[in-house]
């Protein structure tokens, strides 16, 4: 029905664009670090499960801070949640610079872990607030709105970690590395993470704006919300009887563990079967990313006549498969696009981002469908704290490519020669895909547990 009620009431505007800036800001962040684990594997020769430390440690941290952000906001209000949110990041970003100078590998880790952190309360803080700005009835659509800019964010931490990480990365392999001289190599390793360092720190300016934004405007009455109050047993007792929100924290952790996964090691598994560039690499990347965003506005227009967690499943469903492709199609170029070659299998990995596209928001919203509105805040912090599944299942993958034992035998075809400047066989790449497969169908399986007849999940 038309309603002449605003998305966004005109006191509010500035506010609502200025957290709008935030999604944006965290989308970059999120796809940004993705790219700094290829290059901190090549800048420091580790393994590759060392190098997974970076999504270990940004992705862990939102299962510490998640839920202290949720106790802050209710607490202290939106208004504080955010200006702790971006204080936070701007702290971790400046640590990237006695980084580069002592050339620390876990300096730089406990950098994205600050990071990452601030990240979490500015998520966890966000999105409620955009829903509170304003009339009930048009709640949904003023978050759908905000969550536009969100991988539109992500789309330029592609092209930054491009032109600015991974053009800038010397092209001397680790064999060639190791044999320079200590001062021609530090020279090498100082001018990479003189570049690791001009995003993240050039990024603490609009973050230093955006918080001077909140710092200087006066709290207005929805600084606070009334769940305040709410007693934190009855909460508990609410989401312990929620099989919907319990089951969907899991899902969510599945889901966003293989999308970080995925998208980590992307870079890596082009490289090796085709034999690109990290640069080249990250064009895959970005083309993966633009299949998501597409896929992501199809299927919301889509929800208005299918059932949000029956889509999910058929997706969930070509998502398996797509992990499959990954694993066992060949990688025979078809065609050139530019300069960058693409094959089936090639194909099929980024044909995987478009069918992950919906699962986030999807899960989101069947998990606090229904329950007690007193719930909703912490709820939410659960679903958000299941973004850990970053830090649990990059390393699992991580570990196959290393030593990959039993999997192996997943795809024991495929050449196990390991290439020693990736530090990874085409057999060990392949057979790490096995853990997209799995999470899928876990996803699938929730999708299939609980969809509806109605299927009016609460938006997200």
């Amino acid at each position: 029905m038309k309603t002449d009620t605003p998305v966004v009431p005109k006191k509010y505007i500035a506010v609502f664009v200025m957290l709008t800036s935030c999604f944006a800001l965290w989308g970059l962040l999120n796809n940004m670090t993705d790219n700094l684990v290829p290059s901190f594997q090549k800048i420091f020769m580790t393994s590759q499960s060392t190098a997974g430390f970076v999504q270990v440690s940004f992705y862990g941290a939102y299962s510490v801070i998640a839920i202290f952000a949720s106790l802050l906001i209710q607490k202290a209000g939106y208004r504080v949640g955010v200006l702790f949110g971006l204080g936070v990041y701007v702290i971790g970003a400046l640590l990237y610079v006695p980084a580069c100078i002592l050339q620390s590998f876990w300096t730089y880790i406990a950098g994205i872990f600050i990071v990452a952190g601030g990240c979490a309360v500015l998520e966890t803080t966000c999105n409620p607030y955009v829903l509170a700005l304003g009339d009930e009835a048009t709640a949904v659509r003023r978050l759908n709105f905000a969550q536009m800019f969100n991988p539109l964010g992500s789309l330029a931490g592609i092209v930054l970690a491009q032109q600015l990480i991974l053009a800038n990365l010397n092209p001397a392999t680790t064999e060639e590395r190791l044999q320079m001289p200590k001062e021609a190599l530090d020279k090498i390793v100082h001018n990479e993470l003189f570049w690791v360092c001009v995003p993240y720190v050039g990024l603490c300016a609009i973050a230093a704006m955006i918080w001077f934004f909140f710092f200087f405007r006066k709290p207005t009455e929805i600084d606070r919300d009334e769940s305040a109050s709410t007693d934190i047993r009855e909460v508990l007792s609410i989401l312990a009887h929620s099989p919907k929100w319990y089951c969907g924290v899991i899902a969510q952790v599945f889901y966003v563990g293989v999308q970080i996964a995925a998208w980590t090691w992307m870079n890596v598994y082009c490289q090796k079967e085709l034999g690109v560039t990290p640069a080249q690499g990250a064009s895959y990347y970005l083309i993966a990313l633009c299949l998501f965003i597409g896929c992501r506005w199809i299927c919301t227009f889509l929800m208005k006549y299918f059932e949000p967690a029956k889509m999910m499943a058929v997706f969930a469903f070509f998502a398996v498969l797509s992990g499959f492709g990954v694993m066992y199609l060949k990688s025979d170029v078809l065609f050139t696009v530019g300069s960058l070659p693409f094959s089936w299998n090639i194909i099929a990995l980024c044909a995987m981002s478009g069918f992950m596209s919906l699962m986030f928001p999807t899960i989101y919203g069947i998990g606090l469908g229904g329950i007690d509105p007193k719930a909703h805040k912490l709820g939410a912090a659960g679903l958000i704290m299941a973004i850990v599944g970053g830090a649990l299942l990059t390393p699992w993958m991580a570990s196959i490519i290393d030593k990959p034992g039993f999997w192996a035998n997943l795809v024991p075809m495929f050449d196990s020669t390991v290439d020693a400047n990736l530090q990874a066989s085409s057999q060990s790449l392949r057979a790490s895909f096995i853990v997209p497969v799995i999470c899928f169908s876990v996803v699938m399986v929730y999708a299939l547990a609980f969809r509806s007849k109605k299927g009016k999940a609460v938006a997200a």
